[in-house]
C-alpha cells in the first residue's frame, strides 16, 4: 500500500510532482502488476498535462484550472477517456500521499464513443496479408503477425511479446502467459494451419544466436517489437495497398468475423482476454446491426408485401 504523508496545502512544503509520479508508476508495477506499455502511457499523460501547464502544481487551485482546461481540448472521446482516467488514477494515488485534500476529476465523467465497426473486405485482407515481401526476416514477420491476429484476435501488446516456448506446433496453439496478457490471466488460443505454419518457418529462421528469451516478433537484430513500431510497419502496407488500418482494428476484425461465422459470444470473449462480457457485447451487437441490415434488404416478407401491394394497384 501506499504510505501517507501528512496533508501538505501549502505549495511550498507540497513534493514535486516529478518524484510523485515516480513512486506512483513504481507502486502501479508492484501492487497491480501492471505492463509497461500501461506504465509508459500514465507516464506520457502526467507529463503532458504539466508540460503544457507548469504552474498546474503551485495549488490546488491551480491544479483544477489546468485540468480543466486540459480535458477541454478538441480531442477524440478515446483520448478524453483516456487522459481521464489515467490522471484521475495519478490524483487518487497523491490523495493517499497526502499531497492533495480533493480529486479534481472525481466526479468527471467518460465521454460516450460509438462503436467502430471495422468491417474489412476479403480482398483488401489478402492485400494486406501480400504486401510484405517474405524473402525478408522483417517481412516474414510482419506476414506472420497480421496473420496471427486475424486468425486469433490477440491483442498487438501480447503479441509482440511472445517468445518460441509459447507456440506449439504440433497442437496449433499459441499460449498467452498472465504476464504478457492484458487482463493477467492466461489463455491458449487455437490457430490455423496456416498460421502454425507461418510461426514455424519465422521461428526456423532466427539467429542461432538468439536465446529462447528473445520474441517471436523482434527486428532483425533481436530486440523487442513495440506497438508503435507495429503500427508504422502496418501503415506502410496500408499506405501501399490503398487503405487505412490499425493493428487493433485486425483484432475487431477477427471478433466480428469470428462471431458472423457463428462462434458464440462466450468463446468470443474467451478468445478476446476480455475480463467482462461487456466489450464483447458491442462486438454482438455490431454483428446484430449487421444482421438489421441485411434483413431489411432481404426479407421475404417485405418483398412479399410489396408484391401484394403493387397487383392490388394494377387492378384499381
Amino acid at each position: 500500500m501506499a504510505r501517507l504523508r501528512s496533508i501538505k496545502p501549502t505549495a511550498g512544503n507540497r513534493t514535486d510532482w516529478r518524484q510523485l509520479l515516480t513512486e506512483f508508476l513504481a507502486y502501479k508495477k508492484l501492487e497491480d502488476g501492471i505492463g509497461q506499455y500501461t506504465l509508459d502511457d500514465y507516464d506520457r499523460t502526467v507529463n503532458l498535462l504539466f508540460k503544457r501547464f507548469p504552474n498546474a502544481w503551485d495549488s490546488e487551485q491551480a491544479l483544477k484550472d489546468a485540468v480543466m482546461e486540459h480535458l477541454a481540448q478538441d480531442i477524440a472521446p478515446p483520448t478524453f477517456n483516456n487522459r481521464l482516467v489515467y490522471l484521475r488514477t495519478f490524483f487518487k494515488y497523491c490523495i493517499n500521499e497526502g499531497e492533495l485534500s480533493t480529486n479534481p476529476l472525481a466526479t468527471m465523467k467518460k465521454r460516450k464513443t460509438e462503436d467502430r465497426a471495422v468491417s474489412v473486405e476479403v480482398d483488401v485482407l489478402n492485400a494486406l496479408l501480400t504486401a510484405p515481401n517474405q524473402n525478408t526476416f522483417v517481412g516474414l514477420r510482419d506476414y506472420t503477425l497480421i496473420l496471427l491476429t486475424l486468425d486469433t484476435g490477440i491483442r498487438p501488446s501480447e503479441g509482440t511479446k511472445l517468445i518460441p516456448q509459447d507456440f506449439s506446433a504440433s497442437l496449433r496453439e499459441i499460449y498467452v502467459p498472465a504476464k504478457v496478457a492484458k487482463g493477467r490471466v492466461a489463455r491458449t488460443l487455437p490457430i490455423s494451419e496456416a498460421t502454425t505454419k507461418a510461426l514455424r518457418k519465422l521461428i526456423s529462421v532466427r539467429a542461432p544466436e538468439w536465446d529462447d528469451n528473445i520474441p517471436i516478433f523482434c527486428s532483425y537484430e533481436g530486440r523487442p517489437l513495440n506497438r508503435h513500431t507495429w503500427g508504422d510497419r502496418v501503415e506502410i502496407y496500408c499506405k501501399k495497398i490503398g487503405t487505412h488500418l490499425r493493428p487493433y482494428d485486425l483484432r475487431h476484425v477477427f471478433a466480428l468475423e469470428f462471431l458472423r461465422n457463428g462462434a458464440n459470444a462466450f468463446a468470443t470473449q474467451r478468445a478476446l482476454g476480455h475480463a467482462t462480457m461487456e466489450m464483447t457485447r458491442r462486438y454482438v451487437a455490431l454483428v446484430n446491426s449487421d444482421l438489421k441490415a441485411e434483413h431489411a434488404k432481404a426479407s421475404p416478407v417485405d418483398r412479399l408485401i410489396k408484391s401484394t401491394k403493387a397487383k392490388r394497384n394494377t387492378k384499381v
